[in-house]
């Protein structure tokens, strides 16, 4: 399902966790891996000199030095390129974004991988801003595949992942992310579960929902989740259906503990809005930050309608 892989890094102990995922999916998949830094950003216009991403200062990358570039890249991942067995190091200067995003184009990627922020600082005190970085939220709303993104030390394994959690709220864009949620499911034999949050105090201030109100929309969500997705499932029945009551990030990070899940996929924002147009929904943000296991958000039907 994933023939190529783009793990885009800053090289520094901010990816280590992503670089743990990209590196067991490289040999689960037996994948060719793109390990993808981009050293600097061009100080003004045309100058020669970058500002370094990592240390903000101001280089000449010129051939020797991206050279000792890649090479410190080798140093860094040297444990897990050990047991690679298609693994490339590349670099590039610019933007982080637009090179990441021009590189996944020029070799057709099947899949991204990063850290859900680039800078080293307590991740802690990024949940509590409620922010990811910047680089990773427009490479989530451009990206033509399935973006991976991974905040914390992943508890399970890819290699032998069993549970994939797919959470919806019913858009257009969770079609996609259900499509490729399924399609990757199936490729493997994970059990599928199908998930979704009512969200109990959407309605006006002050109104409290009753009980048999909030059992009408659970049963209410239920239907709709038979009727959109395992209609469509053509007779696969590894999966399972949960709707629960409550805030969504909360109840879907709850749930994906309970099921000891490997991956979460969900769609990259929620609104019926061009995929282009689209800003990271708060939700899927939270989760990200929050989750103990990595994170796919799907925006674009690109990589997915074959399946």
């Amino acid at each position: 399902m994933f023939k190529k892989i783009l793990f885009a890094t800053t090289a520094s102990p901010t990816c280590d966790n992503a670089a743990k995922v990209a590196f067991d999916l490289e040999l689960k998949w037996d994948a060719k891996l793109y390990i993808f830094h981009v050293l600097g950003i061009p100080s003004r216009g045309y100058s020669p000199f970058v500002t370094d991403v990592r240390t903000g200062e101001i280089m000449e990358p010129d051939p020797d030095y991206i050279e000792w570039v890649k090479e410190e890249m080798k140093n860094t991942y040297d444990t897990l390129l050990a047991d690679s067995e298609n693994a490339v190091i590349e670099a590039a200067v610019g933007v982080p974004y637009r090179e990441i995003l021009r590189k996944a184009r020029k070799e057709d990627i099947d899949l991204i991988i990063m850290g859900s922020h680039t800078r080293q600082e307590d991740v802690g005190a990024t949940r509590y801003r409620s922010i990811v970085g910047s680089t990773m939220q427009k490479v989530a709303k451009s990206a033509r595949c399935p973006v991976v993104i991974i905040s914390r030390p992943c508890t399970t394994c890819w290699k032998l992942f069993s549970n994939i959690v797919f959470g919806t709220d019913f858009s257009k864009a969770a079609d996609y992310a259900y499509k490729w949620a399924f399609g990757l499911a199936r490729e493997v034999g994970a059990k599928l579960h199908l998930f979704h949050a009512c969200e109990i105090n959407s309605g006006p201030a002050g109104v409290i929902m009753g009980q048999s109100e909030i059992e009408q929309q659970i049963a209410a969500a239920r239907q709709k989740i038979e009727k959109r997705y395992v209609a469509k499932m053509d007779g696969y029945d590894n999966y399972d259906i949960e709707v629960r009551e409550g805030i969504p990030y909360v109840e879907i990070l709850k749930f994906a503990r309970e099921k000891t899940g490997d991956l979460i996929v969900m769609a990259h924002h929620t609104r019926e809005v061009d995929p282009e147009e689209a800003e990271l929904g708060s939700t899927v943000e939270q989760v990200v930050l929050r989750s103990a296991c990595p994170v796919a958000s799907v925006n674009h039907p690109d990589k997915v309608a074959h399946l």
